[in-house]
């Protein structure tokens, strides 16, 4: 009975699982489950068409990376109806658990599975970036043979310290899983129910319960989330802002240890400028050979056959239109009907990501797309161009070189040269028209250069000057291509379109080509865009009789044919004639190397720059050599010079006036008066002008001094411009005879002679100052009064008229003297009578300015040996002095003077040297570099300063090597295209 109540149960227990397991009880709705859901949930639904399935579950496995499709475990099918057996619950029981640990684990391999898979789908979709590699700039790789990467490393933060940087990245996750649990919530719900649903299949009704118990909670979980999601986000940003500003301030620093790092790298190059490798084009290296060429020989004398095309024709023919149509930008300067092309201009046009243009010797990209930068770049032309033309001339040959890089463009390289023109107007040079056809032959008779000859359709042919020209240049027409503007123009005012199809071909002008194009370069509108022209060029073509007759085939017409041909002839002439040219190149080096070998075998080839730069060095090695003078030598020149400046002032307006009164009283009281106005107007400023011409000669004799063998005098020339512009520049400080005077008023003032050293000292200076005077004024009494007896002996000299009055009249004034020792300085009227009448009665006419002569020259003798003596008389006057010639006829006052003067001069050259070599040394090495530094700037300042054979040659030699180099490397990358 029991068996039977058992059994009863456990049918009842199947029944009631297949009723769930069917769907009937299920609380989500059928059309939001997954289909194999819905085909285990309702088996008779009407939108399946399949067949019952055996009874089976599902477990749906998912991670964070991805939502993998559901995996089917089969389950052993439930057969309905009673089955008597044992009930083994224990066995069941362990079978159960059993399975759920193979379903849990089977759910942990397929996720990692699932996220290697995810992970692999990531590497894939990254590109490769290996064919790019040349973006980066070699440096990069190289980096490590430049900048001490170990030093970096020392200076980076150690792993605690970038620890405390970094930011939580366990809350980064857990909000990016918040984030994504917020964006994917229905996603997660239906596979969080399909999962709980498949796990009740194996539970049974118990994991029911505990399934919707379950799905309430996550339910509230995610309300809970809509309410503080935007917290968490805020938060998470706030974090990262944070993090963002810790590592700028890591980079900032680093960055600034790299700099300072390459700054030694750098300092410690030879030339001090390191060039990074970068990929260049065929064109932009074929510019650059073309740029040496014209800086090696502007005149082309050195044979340079390389091609160009090269763009003439008549003043305002469009020549300039054209080129911008090829250009696709307006670049050039324009002028209603004068000239806007004074000088070469040579255009390098390649193509590019940007449309951008700069120029050779600048850094600065024009935007080309943008207004502003256009009119930057056509005043910018405009300005180089009036640059390049020298005083009292209109047109200049110096070329100026622009590249110009866009999406679309032809390579190639055009020289845009002033329009030939037939008359001279007001304003221009006389020599105007003759140097434009100069100009322009000198570029045409290069055998190799591409003419494109500009022909204004709208006027008519019998103007053409430019025609002619380059017929001469290019008579058989290989080279030539013939460019007709404004065929618009004409096609509207020329009656005979016939009279258009003669001019392009030819047939009206006497010169042969190797095409001919028709082009339109706009309405006369200097305001169109180059596409407005563009748009109008073709319409006009299509609509063209020109065409529609078949006077014109399509193949001539338009810019953009035009340039494609113009290209297509340049590369077609550069193939042909680069080896050519690189082989004379060659042989010029060889040639020049085999010179410089004879001439100069043991001196190194230094061009001009390097010359400039050793002479540079030389320069402010003697520029600092005057701080290493001695204070001692500063000071006894300064005092020397000084004294030689002044002495005539203080013997002649000083010392001998108040000499001359005979009383000591007076002579002090003149000599103070005379010598506080000689401080307050003239002392400090000659004792200033002393010191800057001490400066200036110690300066010379630094630059100018032969230094033996290792002197070369090809700086010579150069540094004599550098002291003579250095002095010019050269201001003494103002502020200097302020406080000279000061001082020298002081000095002045004093009068106590400390010791017998200084007293022996001050006669000492007496005596040569007046044994100097004494000497100069025996010479000029000699010079006056003629040879004396033994110089008319022996040398055969006679005396002039002049100099025999001159000798009579002083014989007679030695006479008076003699009488009078005490006599003054200035003869009285009476005694002049006297004097010229003794003379009359030896037969000697004298005039008074002749006896007042040489009286001045007789009594400054006399006094002067008078002073002489009295010197001597006062050596052993220190005693006396010291009691002020108390109970003495002795006085001493002159010594005393002397002295004053001694110390005073003493004290000017301590000062003036204390200024020299604290402040004006200085400012004069400033000058001295701020000259050498205008002088590197100025080419032609170098070239008339560093001249000769042995600099000529080492400029070519230097130039020629550069120029083979780059057509080596042309040509090398030039068969790399092939």
């Amino acid at each position: 009975m029991w068996r039977l109540r058992r059994a009863a149960v456990a049918c009842e227990v199947c029944h009631s699982l297949v009723k769930r397991s069917s769907g009937v009880q299920g609380t989500l709705p059928l059309q939001k489950l997954h289909l194999v859901s819905r085909s285990i949930y309702h088996s008779h639904h009407p939108t399946l068409k399949l067949q019952r399935p055996q009874f089976r579950t599902s477990f749906h496995q998912f991670s964070s990376l991805t939502n993998l499709p559901l995996r089917k475990l089969k389950l052993s099918p439930i057969k309905y109806g009673y089955q008597p057996r044992r009930n083994f619950w224990p066995a069941r029981l362990a079978a159960r658990l059993l399975k759920l640990r193979y379903l849990i684990l089977g759910s942990a391999v397929g996720g990692g599975y699932t996220a290697k898979k995810t992970f692999d789908q990531w590497k894939d979709m990254i590109p490769d970036l290996s064919d790019y590699k040349w973006i980066v700039p070699d440096i990069v790789w190289e980096i490590d043979e430049y900048i001490d990467l170990e030093k970096i490393r020392k200076a980076l933060p150690n792993s605690e310290d970038l620890a405390k940087l970094a930011p939580d990245f366990d809350k980064i996750v857990e909000s990016l899983s918040l984030l994504k649990d917020f964006f994917t919530t229905g996603h997660k719900l239906v596979s969080e129910v399909i999962g709980a649903s498949d796990l009740l299949l194996l539970l049974g009704s118990p994991g029911e319960t505990a399934f919707r118990a379950t799905d309430h909670g996550s339910e509230s979980d995610k309300h809970y989330r809509k309410v503080t999601d935007k917290e968490k986000i805020d938060q998470l940003q706030e974090e990262l802002l944070h993090t963002q500003l810790k590592y700028q301030r890591i980079l900032e620093r680093l960055e600034k240890e790299n700099k300072e790092l390459r700054k030694l790298v750098l300092q410690k190059d030879d030339k001090g400028i390191h060039h990074r490798k970068l990929k260049k084009s065929l064109i932009d290296m074929y510019s650059e050979v073309l740029d040496v060429l014209s800086d090696y020989d502007a005149s082309y004398n050195t044979q340079d056959h390389l091609p160009r095309v090269v763009v003439v024709g008549d003043q305002s023919a469009g020549k300039t239109s054209v080129l911008e149509m090829i250009a696709q930008a307006r670049i050039f300067p324009r002028g209603s009907g004068e000239m806007m092309t004074r000088s070469p201009v040579k255009v390098t046009l390649s193509e590019g990501p940007h449309h951008v243009a700069l120029f050779k010797d600048s850094s600065r990209e024009f935007d080309l797309t943008k207004e502003e930068d256009l009119a930057a770049l056509r005043h910018e032309i405009e300005l180089r161009m009036r640059k390049n033309v020298k005083e009292g001339c209109t047109v200049s040959p110096e070329t100026i070189s622009l590249n110009v890089k866009g999406p679309g463009l032809q390579r190639m390289v055009l020289v845009d040269l002033p329009g030939v023109i037939n008359t001279v107007t007001s304003g221009m040079a006389p020599d105007t028209k003759e140097t434009i056809f100069s100009i322009s032959k000198a570029y045409m008779q290069n055998p190799n250069a591409i003419i494109l000859c500009i022909q204004d359709g709208s006027v008519d042919a019998e103007r053409s000057i430019v025609t002619d020209l380059v017929s001469q240049m290019d008579p058989h027409g290989r080279r030539t291509i013939f460019v007709l503007t404004k065929v618009d123009l004409a096609e509207k005012n020329v009656a005979s379109p016939s009279r258009i199809q003669q001019i392009i071909e030819g047939k009206l002008f006497p010169m042969k080509a190797l095409g001919y194009f028709a082009v339109v370069t706009g309405k006369g509108n200097s305001s169109e865009s180059i596409e407005a022209i563009r748009e109008y060029e073709e319409e006009f073509f299509q609509n063209s009789k020109l065409l529609k007759t078949s006077m014109l085939k399509a193949h001539q017409v338009t810019t953009r044919n035009l340039s494609l041909a113009v290209s297509d002839c340049f590369w077609k002439m550069v193939r042909e004639s680069v080896e050519q040219q690189a082989d004379s190149f060659k042989a010029t080096r060889f040639n020049l190397e085999t010179e410089w070998k004879n001439n100069y075998p043991r001196l190194r080839e230094l061009d001009r720059n390097e010359l400039f730069e050793k002479a540079k060095n030389e320069i402010l090695d003697e520029v600092i050599s005057l701080s290493q003078v001695t204070p001692k030598h500063w000071e006894e020149i300064l005092q020397q010079s000084l004294w030689e400046r002044v002495s005539t002032h203080v013997i002649e307006n000083i010392y001998l006036p108040a000499a001359q009164t005979m009383n000591s009283g007076t002579f002090n009281t003149t000599v103070d008066i005379k010598l506080k106005q000689w401080t307050d107007k003239q002392l400090p400023n000659k004792a200033v002008e002393v010191a800057w011409e001490t400066l200036q000669e110690e300066f010379s004799r630094f630059m100018t001094e032969p230094k033996g063998k290792e002197h070369d005098d090809i700086f010579d020339k150069l540094k004599e411009a550098v002291k003579e512009e250095s002095i010019k520049r050269h201001k003494w400080n103002d502020f200097a005879e302020d406080s000279l005077r000061v001082i020298q008023h002081n000095a002045l003032e004093d009068r106590s002679i400390s010791d017998k050293q200084q007293w022996d000292a001050a006669i000492y200076f007496m005596e040569e100052a007046l044994q100097a005077r004494l000497k100069d004024t025996e010479n000029a009494i000699e010079n006056m009064v003629g040879p004396d007896w033994k110089k008319r002996w022996l040398y055969w000299k006679n005396r002039t008229q002049e100099q025999f009055v001159h000798n009579e009249t002083k014989s007679e004034l030695e006479k008076m003297l003699k009488c009078n020792e005490e006599h003054p300085a200035y003869l009285a009227s009476d005694e002049i009578t006297t004097v010229r009448k003794n003379l009359e009665s030896r037969g000697v006419e004298v005039d008074p300015s002749l006896i007042k002569d040489t009286w001045h020259q007789v009594y400054r003798r006399h006094f002067l040996k008078t002073a002489l003596n009295h010197c001597n008389l006062c050596r052993r006057g220190f005693y006396y002095y010291q009691r002020h010639f108390v109970d003495s006829e002795l006085e001493c006052n002159d010594v005393v003077l002397f002295w004053r003067i001694q110390r005073m001069l003493a004290i000017t050259a301590n000062t003036l040297r204390q200024q020299l070599t604290n402040t004006e040394v200085r400012r004069l090495e400033k000058n001295v570099k701020e000259v050498l530094e205008d002088f590197a700037e100025d080419s032609e300042k170098k070239v008339k300063l560093l001249t000769g054979k042995r600099v000529q040659l080492a400029e070519d030699l230097k130039k020629v090597r550069e120029i083979q180099e780059k057509l080596d490397a042309f040509i090398e990358a030039l068969h790399q295209e092939k």
